[in-house]
């Protein structure tokens, strides 16, 4: 037998129905937030993401899923949506719209990691972005409609941790900080940190390493926030205030730090308190150098991704379930053999308008009406010779009781909440 690839799944049941309904959430808020959607190809030429993510992080180094095409051109299954969202919006020439311009995703990523819950090689991931403004008023939007989503579905046990990375000053101050305190032990890091000493500083900040976290505590070593200056700072309050008076909970936290390279600013991720060690079940942050990076014109971004697998795992934590997929309204069930073709014929009367199916063999009324309840459908409809001849149904509500003889536009009317 033929197994899905490792840390690949399939969606259907109560998986996709929680799929859906984290997915629908998003669509709903983005929305009235006046964002459009976007579907940007689920690979990229791998230059989009070396050049975007950055070439220190863990997932460009090594997490992506890269491969050569016919042509020897190297593409990548995409890690992450932000890069891609922004190459579209700089090829598509969307700085000549209204500024800022609101984005909205949902979709499959890809990430060479070890599976384990929560964390597969394929993932699924919405995510919101807000290109051409600087401004901390749409930090404060980003920030307030993740929160929203996730409040939207039910979730109680959140934890909205704020930080800001500062700007490309800072950040140089802050890891020329991180080499002189920790180059002196640095035979005591990770292989990993030891590489990053040299390269990119804060992303020890980031290792699950136990010894380079015992270290790091061991020192004393200074956060971030510390070394902010007068421009992030003040924006890193005025999002606070902006936060504040949404009525959006947050805790500022001091060590976070993206695992992204192209983040400046403010930086957010949410929390679930159930979910152990893989708690995180979102983020985002600012990129407002990503745009020249990606070889466009200067242009400010903010956004966020929720990991939709994770979000479902804390929906099931806290008992909470999806959205219900819709039902059948209407069985049809042919009462003579020779009526089967028929019964297909009016059940396809009602499509789209009415989730309707037929029986494929003839069956008695009460066999019929069990079938009808089995499939979970609200009304069974009985074909039988004298409906067929006078253009017919006779409907039962399977809820009630009730049944009528009725003709298809007053099957309609009844199952769409009229009298008939």
């Amino acid at each position: 037998m033929i197994r899905a690839v490792k840390g690949t799944h399939d969606l259907f049941g109560s998986a996709l129905a929680y799929h859906r309904t984290v997915v629908e959430a998003t669509r709903r808020w983005a929305s009235a937030a006046g964002a459009e959607e976007i579907a940007t190809p689920i690979f990229e030429h791998t230059e989009v993401f070396e050049r975007g993510v950055g070439q220190t992080t863990d997932i460009v180094q090594k997490e992506m899923f890269s491969f050569s095409d016919r042509g020897q051109r190297s593409l990548t299954l995409r890690p992450e949506g932000t890069a891609g969202v922004v190459r579209a919006y700089i090829e598509h020439g969307m700085k000549v719209r209204p500024q800022p311009v609101r984005l909205w995703y949902a979709g499959p990523m890809f990430r060479a990691e070890r599976p384990q819950k929560g964390r597969q090689r394929q993932f699924h991931q919405t995510g919101y972005e807000v290109i051409g403004a600087a401004e901390p008023e749409v930090d404060a939007e980003a920030v307030a409609l993740s929160w929203w989503i996730l409040a939207d579905l039910g979730l109680q046990r959140l934890h909205l941790k704020l930080g800001s990375v500062g700007d490309a000053a800072d950040r140089a101050r802050y890891n020329a900080y991180l080499r002189e305190r920790l180059e002196p032990h640095a035979g005591e890091l990770s292989e990993d940190s030891r590489r990053r000493l040299q390269t990119n500083p804060m992303r020890i900040l980031d290792s699950k390493a136990e010894a380079d976290r015992r270290l790091l505590e061991a020192l004393e070593v200074r956060p971030m926030l510390e070394f902010l200056g007068e421009a992030a700072r003040k924006h890193f309050e005025a999002v606070q205030a902006r936060l504040r008076a949404l009525g959006v909970p947050f805790e500022v936290d001091p060590t976070i730090v993206r695992g992204l390279d192209y983040y400046v600013r403010t930086s957010w991720e949410i929390h679930h308190e159930l979910l152990g060690a893989q708690s995180a079940l979102g983020g985002g942050g600012r990129y407002d150098g990503l745009s020249e990076l990606l070889g466009g014109p200067p242009a400010p971004g903010v956004g966020w991704a929720l990991g939709v697998e994770r979000v479902a795992l804390a929906m099931e934590a806290e008992g909470l379930s999806p959205a219900p997929s819709p039902g059948l309204d209407l069985y049809v069930v042919p009462l003579e053999p020779e009526l089967v073709p028929r019964a297909l014929e009016v059940a396809a009367r009602f499509w789209p308008e009415l989730r309707v199916q037929y029986a494929l063999k003839a069956r008695k009324p009460g066999k019929g009406l069990q079938e009808a309840e089995k499939k979970g459908a609200r009304f069974a409809g009985l074909l039988g010779p004298d409906e067929a001849a006078a253009g017919t149904l006779t409907v039962k509500d399977l809820k009630s009781g009730e049944q009528r003889t009725l003709r298809p536009d007053e099957v309609k009317e009844w199952i769409r909440g009229g009298t008939a």
